[in-house]
């Protein structure tokens, strides 16, 4: 395989991490008719040291597709993580929103199950999202009945956590979360509680980790109960899904301790 290095970097910009160099996934799966519901699975490189399914971020927008962490599961693979990266139908999209989104990932997590050919490490399991796909990932962490199989792990990156109170914010992403949930949370509160993780208990092995520089997703958001919260110094919203930075060397070592 191709080497890629990524340089070392701290408070990364969006723009920055569409420019790291990266590889495509080794497979392209489909787990549902719609274009937006497919995955891509790249296999590890060298040691099998788990299988990561990840739930990319964008504020549930269209706009914001899964070519953005391109690099982030590379990096990942080389590693020596399998990596099940979603992509799911969004707000702008046919079916997408509250609750086609999270219906899409979903079933893209249970596609897992129909991967065999690939002798995926399914004893060490993670289940992880990013800012907007954080939120995804711990609410179906939350709702296990929903899911065919267990992860070991429930890792969210800067990850929106409480959309209700986001829902109340001004930033274009904290706008976004409005039109994802269809409306205001004065209007939707039955909608809201639907979406909250904290109203089914969260995934018991839950970690979420947020960077004190974050001006997207604010520390309060890594404040939810029965999960812990792992702070990083200096560490920006996209630092996260960047390989060359401490935030992600932080990311492999709680998934070796974790795991």
């Amino acid at each position: 395989a191709e080497e890629l290095s990524w340089s070392e970097a701290q408070g990364v910009t969006f723009e920055e991490v569409l420019q790291l160099p990266s590889r495509s996934g080794d497979y392209t799966i489909s787990y549902g008719e719609d274009s937006s519901q497919f995955g891509s699975l790249w296999l590890p490189e060298g040691n099998n040291s788990g299988t990561v399914i990840f739930i990319h971020g964008g504020c549930w927008v269209n706009e914001y597709d899964i070519e953005h962490t391109q690099a982030f599961a590379t990096g990942l693979a080389s590693a020596g993580y399998a990596v099940w990266s979603l992509e799911y139908r969004r707000t702008g999209d046919l079916g997408g929103g509250w609750p086609g989104t999270f219906m899409d990932v979903i079933s893209g997590i249970n596609k897992l199950n129909d991967l065999d050919e690939f002798d995926l490490n399914m004893e060490r399991l993670v289940l992880m999202g990013h800012s907007a796909g954080g939120h995804l990932a711990i609410l179906a962490g939350a709702r296990s009945g929903l899911l065919d199989l267990k992860p070991s792990l429930v890792l969210g990156l800067a990850a929106i956590t409480d959309v209700e109170t986001y829902a109340r914010g001004l930033n274009s992403c904290q706008e976004s979360a409005s039109e994802f949930m269809g409306g205001g949370p004065d209007e939707l509160s039955d909608r809201y509680e639907e979406a909250q993780a904290v109203n089914y208990g969260v995934d018991p092995n839950t970690v979420l980790l947020f960077g004190t520089e974050d001006q997207i997703v604010h520390s309060s958001q890594a404040i939810l109960p029965g999960a812990r919260s792992l702070r990083q110094e200096g560490a920006g919203h996209f630092d996260w899904i960047h390989p060359g930075t401490n935030a992600f060397s932080r990311i492999l070592a709680v998934l070796s301790s974790e795991l």
